[in-house]
């Protein structure tokens, strides 16, 4: 099948392995696109480290950048007249009209056009541009399409679990071409919500293996073995992070560097310089972190020889009961920021610390105690 999305591990090298996919075509035109900047420069840098430079034949950009050039501005015309100036980037739902009794009400696509996609600026809102295109789309009977895939023999979709919404359908639109699609991505580290649209909305917070069992099942495969190890974290923390997420694949430690001090640790209050003096772990908070600590988001990416967590009230309840999920005016939620705590606790090659008041009796599974 030419479709294909692989979920990864934390620390098993998913972008090294995109990239050397890529550097492996040698024909036609290679499109490699994640979401955030950040990534995107990433990318760049493994290429150039794996191939001395950029080839020609590759593009990588940002899945925005590429939605704009592609998408957006060839297209416009099909669903509106104005010139786009450009994208502003939003952390919540755009377009607010107004409040009512404490609620927003927003502009409505099929009445206030303009003022949905749009600023003051026209410049099109960060969560409204995977729609517009799809729109754009539509209205020209698929050409933003067809002209993909005579542009580019291949696309790759790095972080791929932080695209939702109306990104899910122009994926499927994707797939539905000649274009070989590989998607590559962690859905346990999804940290921040990218979109606000209803939607595909059961579809969030990482559940792009869902989406493609239950959306695109004949038209892209599934796998979670190739990139199942980490070649990060030692096999403690690969069985801790794997109980958070225990309806995907336990991850196998391929680290093989041992250590005096190797696992997960529960630290008591009185004993956390003592334990910073000894092993000089980076500190991680949720919120609110000072250099040269980092909270658990801004982490993501990076790797430490040791980590010590600053835990929530929350997280220290799960660590207590072990429950991933509660029952919350009679849905079922999550306990804690799962992802959040994941990306902390995966940042670590060799150990772990989390402080946590212990006592004798006090038994948590994977994790040992610090005396």
């Amino acid at each position: 099948m030419k479709n294909k999305l692989i979920i990864a591990a934390a620390g098993a090298g998913k972008t090294t392995f995109l990239v050397n996919e890529a550097l492996k075509q040698k024909n036609g035109r290679i499109l490699i696109t994640t979401y955030t900047r950040a990534n995107e420069a990433e990318i760049r840098r493994k290429i150039s480290k794996i191939n001395k430079c950029i080839p020609e034949n590759i593009t990588v950009q940002t899945w925005f950048s590429f939605l704009l050039q592609h998408g957006a501005r060839p297209y416009q015309g099909c669903v509106f007249e104005k010139t786009i100036r450009g994208l502003i980037l939003v952390n919540s739902q755009s377009g607010q009209k107004y409040s009512y009794k404490g609620k927003p009400v927003y502009f409505s696509e099929s009445k206030e056009f303009e003022k949905h996609y749009f600023s003051t600026n026209l410049e099109i809102y960060s969560d409204k541009l995977s729609k517009f295109v799809f729109r754009c789309n539509d209205k020209s009977d698929g050409q933003i399409m067809d002209r993909l895939s005579r542009i580019y023999s291949h696309i790759y979709v790095d972080e791929v679990q932080d695209l939702a919404g109306y990104d899910l359908e122009l994926l499927k639109l994707l797939f539905e071409t000649k274009t070989d699609i590989l998607l590559v991505g962690d859905p346990r580290q999804v940290t921040y919500l990218t979109h606000h649209e209803p939607k595909h909305h059961k579809y969030q917070k990482g559940k792009i293996k869902d989406f493609v069992l239950e959306e695109c099942k004949d038209i892209c495969a599934i796998d979670e073995t190739i990139l199942n190890d980490s070649y990060r974290c030692c096999q403690a923390i690969c069985d801790f992070s794997s109980r958070l997420y225990p309806h995907l694949t336990r991850c196998v430690s391929r680290q093989t560097e041992k250590t005096i001090h190797d696992g997960v640790f529960l630290i008591k209050p009185q004993d956390v310089n003592l334990y910073l003096e000894r092993y000089g772990p980076i500190e991680l908070y949720y919120k609110l972190a000072r250099y040269p600590a980092l909270n658990f988001g801004e982490s993501k990416g990076l790797e430490f020889k040791r980590v010590l967590i600053h835990p929530t009230e929350k997280i220290n309840q799960y660590l207590t009961d072990c429950k991933l999920t509660k029952i919350v005016k009679g849905k079922e939620t999550e306990a804690f920021d799962i992802a959040k705590f994941y990306v902390a606790v995966t940042r670590a090659c060799h150990s772990v610390g989390i402080i946590y008041d212990y006592d004798n009796d006090t038994n948590i599974p994977g994790t040992l105690k610090f005396q």
